[in-house]
């Protein structure tokens, strides 16, 4: 058994994005499975909730913090391979490195991600996307921990339930990542330089700055052709499925640079709440909350949110 350094009441908004929330009533980081395993272990000996830690992207930690085991992943410096046209990446790797390891190998098919925080564990888990790529797209198989078992199995792309902004690591928390490998095309790293360049200054011009989780609603099915009309005649993009961007919706309900306390819809992107630097996350809540009861009133749609609520 190893020995953990398991810390008590450490900040967690440090740790995320947003840099909002409070602390973890205990906190503890894992750099091998082995340690992983060890901390779920501690968690189930003395009744604590527990929680998995990736990048930080993608949730909002409570103002109250996490009452439980908040599990740090820093699989960083173990279980990074490239060879040939496939990655093997742990689940704590930054989806930053996989993007640039995978270009200076000469291998494309990630330079869509250029830019996304996070890592890949949790660009599996959510099935980030950008510019009409997924990470679902490249994964040739995901290593897991059942926990329920505490059996690691290796889980094929096909298994993994790719969906939008989801996969069956996301409906089943008894599923932790472990490690991936990702198959690619072999390609020119000049281009694919330039391409993840230019894939990063869209992000900078399209995507506020500010501390975010990202997006922060997922994009709804919307059934309302006169609705779809609209959005096609005031942007001039033609919508490829039933899915409306939520950001057009929270802007037409004129919700745009809206803000609650240290908290605001970004005038950049409606689709981001960012702190201004002191925002809480009980104000987060109640933006959300008004954000979603404008857009059902005003065209009938309901949004649901893309980040995780942690400690709530």
């Amino acid at each position: 058994m190893f020995n953990l350094n398991i810390q008590k009441n450490i900040p967690l908004a440090p740790l995320t994005t947003f840099k909002i929330g409070g602390p973890a009533k205990f906190f503890v980081e894992v750099s091998s499975e082995e340690e992983l395993i060890e901390a779920l272990q501690y968690a189930r000996n003395n009744n604590l909730q527990f929680f998995v830690l990736g990048g930080g992207s993608n949730i909002l930690v409570s103002d109250e913090g996490f009452d439980g085991l908040v599990i740090k992943i820093k699989f960083i410096e173990f279980n990074v391979d490239i060879e040939k046209n496939k990655i093997t990446a742990g689940a704590g790797v930054p989806l930053s490195k996989v993007v640039r390891d995978s270009i200076a190998n000469n291998l494309t098919g990630m330079e869509w991600a250029a830019g996304i925080p996070g890592t890949i564990g949790g660009a599996i888990r959510g099935n980030a996307r950008a510019f009409g790529k997924n990470t679902g797209m490249t994964i040739e198989s995901v290593s897991v921990l059942d926990i329920n078992e505490m059996k690691e199995y290796v889980c094929a792309k096909e298994g993994c339930q790719f969906e939008y902004f989801g996969s069956i690591f996301k409906l089943k928390p008894n599923l932790i990542i472990l490690s991936t490998i990702i198959k690619l095309e072999k390609g020119n790293k000049d281009k694919s330089w330039s391409e993840a360049m230019n894939i990063v200054k869209k992000r900078n011009v399209m995507h506020p700055q500010e501390s975010s989780p990202g997006s922060f609603f997922l994009n709804p099915v919307v059934a309302d052709e006169k609705l779809r009309i609209k959005f096609e005649k005031d942007t001039g993009k033609v919508l490829g499925d039933e899915k409306i961007p939520a950001g057009w919706l929270i802007e037409e309900a004129g919700l745009k640079g809206k803000r609650m306390g240290g908290v605001m819809v970004s005038e950049k992107h409606a689709n981001f709440v960012v702190n201004l630097g002191e925002g809480k996350a009980q104000e987060v809540v109640m933006l959300a909350s008004l954000i979603k009861m404008k857009v059902r009133d005003e065209f009938g749609v309901q949004l649901k949110e893309e980040i995780q609520y942690v400690g709530f």
